[in-house]
């Protein structure tokens, strides 16, 4: 297995890096590995500290026996739309509602045991066994493409365009209120709430998020906007959205939840109250992702449209309905 190193990665411990890259070993595993000899920098051996450089060559030896961690997973025979398949990648269409991996307390039911049922045999020797396949995520109640990478190859190469941020994506986002500006950017830096740990604010600590945005059309009461994030944060644009003051229509965890239909008269509340129970979640949708083919190196571009239950709140505030 081969690995050049990005310009993202300079400066690394070679143990630190590799780390996250195979996770399928431990770090003393791999620590062990570099020690042996199996793991060899521009052809020399090297110490796990060492640091590394721009176009640096790694060469690591999987043919030899080391431990690797036990990962037993359940295949789940569920619908999923896959919109494109060659030898490196698939393009599927992420349904609403499903975890993208497992995760504590929820082992069995995610996409991941979706794509080892679809693609068993692609994904049999998939470098990181607790996630085979999945190159980025989407959150559980997001809908729309997703990349699954079917090679070790295409997963490192599809890997370092989302680390380098050379991949374009598109997102259609149904939000509160009326949006006043036709396109701009919002900009914040995100860390986590200490209060509750699995929801995002604006911090002095934290990583940088930067989004682009496009008003399709502004109703009376929801907005239908498209953003192009620049940044991959855990849920960048549902925390945009929230602190730009139009939160994501069904979306509980930053504002955008039932209760702010209560805000409305009872024919208006009524109407919001349908399409809460018609979407049952968030309304943000996942369009199109371009970026470069791992093997032919040429640019490549897959969209695909909202589901049925989504276009329907869509097509509302696209014909002055609500």
């Amino acid at each position: 297995m081969k690995i050049s190193v990005s310009s993202s990665d300079e400066l690394k411990r070679l143990d630190s890096f590799l780390s996250k890259r195979l996770v399928q070993f431990s770090r003393t595993n791999i620590q062990k590995m570099i020690s042996n000899g199996l793991i060899l920098v521009n052809e020399e051996k090297v110490k796990k500290n060492f640091r590394l450089s721009y176009s640096d060559n790694i060469d690591i030896d999987l043919t030899s026996k080391v431990d690797k961690k036990k990962v037993s997973l359940e295949k789940w025979d569920y619908p999923l739309d896959i919109l494109y398949q060659d030898k490196d990648f698939a393009i599927i269409d992420k349904p609403r509602g499903i975890i993208v991996h497992p995760a504590q307390g929820n082992h069995d039911k995610t996409l991941v045991n979706i794509l080892l049922h679809r693609f068993d045999k692609e994904l049999k020797n998939a470098i990181d066994p607790s996630r085979p396949g999945i190159v980025h995520r989407l959150d559980k109640d997001t809908t729309g493409i997703m990349i699954i990478a079917l090679n070790e190859h295409a997963h490192w190469k599809i890997s370092d365009q989302f680390k380098d941020r050379t991949i374009q994506k598109e997102y259609i986002a149904l939000t509160w209120s009326q949006w006043k500006e036709q396109s701009g950017i919002i900009e914040n830096t995100l860390g986590r709430n200490k209060r509750n740990p699995i929801q995002f604010e604006s911090s002095d600590i934290g990583k940088r998020a930067l989004s682009h945005f496009e008003l399709i059309k502004s109703g009376e009461y929801l907005s239908a906007v498209r953003f192009f994030p620049k940044t991959g944060r855990t849920h960048q644009i549902r925390v945009h959205c929230k602190e730009f003051g139009f939160p994501i229509f069904g979306d509980e965890l930053y504002g955008g939840g039932i209760k702010k239909s209560k805000e409305f008269m009872k024919d208006t509340k009524s109407k919001l109250d349908d399409y809460f129970s018609l979407v049952q979640g968030h309304c943000l949708h996942a369009q199109s992702i371009e970026f470069e083919h791992p093997s032919s190196l040429k640019k490549v571009k897959f969209s695909v449209n909202p589901n049925k239950n989504f276009n329907t709140i869509y097509d509302a505030i696209l014909n002055d309905e609500i």
